[in-house]
């Protein structure tokens, strides 16, 4: 189906709703909106750390300890 299909049919179902329905529906497709607008964001905030210099110090990081400062080995 077409989004202009689908649209038609919805708008069919929904005036064939009591008003309160149409409220639940309503706030439904805001959650749906809100949830999206989110996840955007995130990838958003995830590609600009990923790609930014922020964290880069923590890869020039020197190892502090080597198997020699072990006291106890388990296995």
């Amino acid at each position: 189906m077409t989004r202009e299909t689908l649209l038609k049919k919805a708008i069919e179902h929904l005036s064939k709703l009591p008003e309160q329905e149409i409220l639940k529906v309503s706030d439904f497709a805001e959650f749906l909106l809100y949830r999206i607008d989110n996840q955007i964001l995130s990838e958003g905030v995830q590609e600009m750390v990923s790609s930014g210099n922020a964290f880069q110090f923590l890869e020039e990081e020197e190892d502090l300890y080597c198997e020699s400062d072990l006291k106890q080995r388990y296995k």
